[in-house]
């Protein structure tokens, strides 16, 4: 009982001895430095080396100090505060005599501590047996008197809290990211032990919304250095701008030192990714999760660093960079965002366009005005207007419109064409027909030449309320639909990651058979958790909070019994995945974020979009002009079929 007490300051003291983060993160104004190195087919980005140098400096000799006092038996390089679960919470404080013990000792290594870091600080207090550091933001104190996790409210968010705490990825003694999945009893990690630029986003905000920014900060900049490295695959590279899909902290050898290691960072920009898939959202998801960062902490100063800005525009040019493409849309192949498996939506898919059209606001957002960044200015207002109208006009069904495309004439050879992808009545499938409410509407998953894709992507739909893509009608309408269908999107466990699944005939071809996406199961139709948060920003932005409270009591039921898996399979989500990660870090964070922003609704402001004014108002000269009007050949830089 005494010696689980001293374990748990043990690894507070080694925490503020380890914090020292690395220094070309610090500086608000310095230029874009990339610290690379290349060791054989290992990237790496090296840990500092005054970081690194702490082994043998006198810390060490005042950390020794410190574990005699506290009969410490071990010393982790990455230190991680762990949560005790709630069983096991009381066992710090049943002993009075235990407690004033391990204060007096704590209290003298306070001392010790402080000789080594130049200043006093407040290492321990002990509140009903939670230990917390004085002034560590990225720990379980947090800061702007956000309460600690055995304060928040029922067990099964103390539980989740503890979970995403231990989930934490140390670089350099400082957290830059939460593993994909926890699981203790799966032998076969795969790449589930690296942190996912999409699936830290979840596990990001939460940490924003309890005022941990350190951790957000972190991951930012970390992986902003790790998009200058230069990816290949069989000698081929794609564009500067890209993100990588994920990292992994290894420990190797120390160059020159057989006995010494040292820590780095290694990408996957998706050559080593199932299907050698790039991650097109990655950077989306970047710049969304910089927007959040910014107005949630209120620190503007690191979307103003040089390198931050440069990894914006960077972004930004890889996106808007010209093609062959007719359409306003991203142009991207199967498996290039959260459904990263082969399930048909290669082409333009409304996830993409949707996450696309949200960093366009960031960025305009946030870029600073300057000289040099006019052009590209002027294209991301005019790719805004084009992309908002393009998905509003051509993606959006309701019944009305699904009997339009019914009564659909084909072969149109004009400017004028009212069936301009020349889409076939027939395409209209009979579960469309019966599934569709009076009353609602939704976007549908892809849009190419000859080809509407009817399914209900969530992410996408849910996204495009968020980022105001949908209009306000829209909105209430993709809602009013969720409403109608419950049995099918939520169920036993929302949510629906798509609506319906391919099975038989169109499985085999579309998947190609692939056996984890077998019918209502994992991306062909299986629950995702995760998805709980955007439902949530969706559904307080729209005012009816009520839906996104409902769906969460929905997952409360089980999802902590379940060990929080990755995804449910069945028609009705009865089932846990066949092949899913259990303690899976975004249905943790996803859960979380939910439940806070229903708690408190005015936090998500800084998640979502407002609609902008200046594309209402372009919009609405477009439709006052016609948009069906006759098209002359015109001299134009770039043209898009709106």
């Amino acid at each position: 009982m005494m010696m689980e007490s001293l374990e748990v300051a043990a690894h507070v003291l080694s925490g503020t001895i380890s914090s020292h983060s690395c220094s070309t993160l610090h500086s608000n104004t310095s230029p874009f430095i990339s610290p690379w190195s290349i060791d054989g087919r290992i990237r790496r980005k090296r840990c500092p080396l005054h970081a690194r140098a702490l082994s043998n400096s006198n810390v060490n000799q005042n950390l020794s100090r410190v574990r005699g006092i506290l009969h410490s038996h071990k010393r982790s390089r990455h230190v991680m505060l762990q949560c005790q679960r709630n069983e096991s919470s009381s066992k710090i404080t049943s002993e009075d005599g235990n407690r004033s013990w391990v204060k007096d000792a704590v209290s003298k290594a306070s001392q010790i501590l402080s000789d080594v870091n130049g200043q006093t600080q407040t290492v321990i207090g002990f509140d009903e047996g939670a230990i917390k550091t004085g002034d560590d933001k990225s720990f379980l104190a947090g800061t702007n008197d956000h309460a600690s996790p055995k304060r928040r409210g029922s067990s099964f968010e103390d539980e989740a809290w503890c979970l995403l705490q231990e989930s934490m990825v140390y670089y350099c003694g400082s957290p830059v990211g939460t593993i994909a999945a926890n699981d203790p009893s799966d032998s076969n990690v795969l790449n589930y032990d690296q942190v996912f630029i999409r699936d830290f986003i979840p596990s990001g905000i939460a940490f924003l919304l309890k005022g941990e920014y350190d951790i957000v900060r972190n991951f930012i900049l970390h992986t902003l250095q790790l998009q200058s490295w230069e990816k290949t695959m069989d000698c081929h590279s794609p564009g500067q701008g890209l993100m990588p899909a994920s990292f992994k902290v290894r420990t190797v050898p120390l160059d020159g030192d057989d006995f010494a290691t040292e820590e780095v960072l290694d990408p996957d920009f998706g050559e080593a990714a199932i299907g050698r898939v790039a991650p097109v959202d990655s950077g989306l998801w970047w710049i969304i999760l910089l927007r959040a960062y910014g107005k949630c902490s209120g620190d503007l100063s690191v979307q103003e660093r040089i390198d931050v800005q440069t990894g914006i525009k960077m972004i930004m040019k890889l996106c808007l960079a010209d093609g062959f493409d007719m359409f306003p849309t991203l142009l991207v192949t199967d498996g290039s965002c959260m459904i990263d498996r082969r399930m048909g939506i290669h082409g333009h898919p409304l996830e993409i366009q949707a996450l696309f059209y949200s960093a366009l606001l960031g960025a305009r957002e946030m870029l600073a005005p300057e000289d040099g960044s006019a052009d590209l200015s002027r294209a991301l207002n005019n790719r805004l207007i084009a992309l908002s109208f393009h998905i509003r006009e051509y993606y959006w069904v309701d019944m009305k419109k699904i009997n339009e495309i019914y009564r659909y004439k084909t072969e149109e050879y004009s400017y004028d064409a009212v069936n301009k992808f020349n889409i076939y009545p027939d395409q209209v499938s009979p579960w469309l027909v019966e599934w569709m409410p009076d009353k609602g509407g939704y976007f549908i998953g892809n849009l190419q030449p000859a080809h509407m894709d009817f399914r209900f992507f969530s992410l996408g739909n849910l996204w495009s309320i968020v980022s105001s893509l949908a209009t306000t009608h829209q909105s209430h309408a993709i809602l009013d639909l969720v409403e109608a269908k419950w049995s099918d999107l939520v169920a036993d466990m929302p949510f629906k990651i798509c609506y319906p699944a391919l099975e038989g005939q169109e499985w085999r071809i579309i998947t190609g058979s692939d056996p984890k996406n077998t019918p209502w199961s994992y991306h062909n139709g299986g629950s995702w958790p995760t998805l709980l948060w955007q439902l949530t920003v969706a559904c307080i932005k729209m005012n009816r909070p009520e839906i996104a409270a409902r769906a969460v009591e929905v997952a409360e039921k089980r999802i902590a019994a379940d060990k929080w898996p990755e995804y449910y399979d069945t028609k009705q989500g009865r089932f846990i995945g066949k092949q899913a990660r259990l303690y899976q870090t975004w249905s943790i964070a996803g859960f979380l974020v939910a439940k806070l922003l229903l708690n408190k609704p005015d936090a998500a402001r800084s998640l979502w979009n407002e609609e902008d004014a200046d594309i209402i108002n372009a919009l609405n000269i477009m439709v006052d002009s016609n948009p069906r009007r006759k098209q002359g050949r015109k001299v134009l830089k770039k043209t898009y079929i709106v």
